[in-house]
């Protein structure tokens, strides 16, 4: 008991932050699953299968809002699902450490590029919805999607800027997307994927669901009741830990 306890904790915590980010589930609740013994297979498989519920949680508090753009959350999910798929079967064969090196570096980086741009996803303003915009920001996608299907870590903070800087989203509509398309969407397939492989820990699932459904919720409404400057604060300071976490963990 005092072990599912644990879990659902360090479950709830990290979904929390992670809904108020968007992303960075893998900062805490990944490291601990190894840290408690759990090869690196069993544990992503059992992190990334948890992770769906997170998505879960915070699309029941987003979706009641209703200020999502079905076109936009279609091209998404069609761009960054067929990513996800080789993503979870590509992480099989590529260096781990190498990986998280070079996903540390990026994570890190997109921290401070939103830090050095204090109007960054304050507003709302529509760009590059041509077919060249549509075309560079899918294959952007196509490739967070392999990110997110592989190491998990961080590629929700990706998603969300992306959005901001390529298609000029604020901060809380692409929170928005990236809990529920990602979160949900991403996830779930990237977990379908990654069981065919590899079998989770079923017995620690039942704590790190209940954690990762209500740390989405309550993670999300935070988000919508704050604006947007207190989301880009959050965002930058999940950035940068989640980027030196991945570091650490190499060292």
């Amino acid at each position: 008991m005092l072990e599912q306890f644990a879990l659902f904790i360090i479950s709830f915590l990290a979904n929390l932050l992670s809904s108020l980010a968007g992303g960075g589930a893998g900062l805490l609740q990944l490291p601990a699953l190894l840290f408690l013994g759990l090869p690196f297979s069993v544990a992503l498989v059992t992190h990334k299968i948890a992770s769906v519920a997170l998505g879960v949680g915070a699309s029941i508090r987003h979706l009641r809002s209703g200020n999502m753009d079905a076109l936009l959350a279609l091209f998404i999910l069609a761009t960054g699902l067929p990513g996800v798929i080789l993503g979870a079967w590509w992480i099989l064969a590529f260096p781990e450490r190498l990986a998280n090196i070079l996903l540390g570096i990026l994570t890190i980086g997109l921290g401070l590029y939103s830090m050095f741009k204090p109007s960054l996803g304050q507003q709302s303003v529509p760009l590059n919805r041509t077919l060249a915009g549509y075309s560079i920001g899918g294959t952007v996608l196509f490739v967070i999607g392999a990110v997110n299907g592989s190491l998990t870590s961080g590629s929700g903070l990706f998603v969300t800027l992306w959005l901001i800087r390529w298609f000029g989203l604020s901060y809380k509509e692409a929170l928005a997307y990236t809990l529920i398309l990602v979160g949900f969407f991403w996830n779930g397939v990237g977990a379908v994927t990654l069981t065919t492989l590899q079998a989770p820990h079923w017995v620690w699932l039942p704590a790190l669901l209940m954690g990762s459904l209500l740390g989405g919720y309550f993670g999300a409404h935070l988000s919508i009741q704050k604006g947007n400057r207190f989301i880009k604060r959050i965002f930058e300071s999940v950035t940068i830990a989640v980027g030196i976490s991945l570091l650490l963990r190499v060292l």
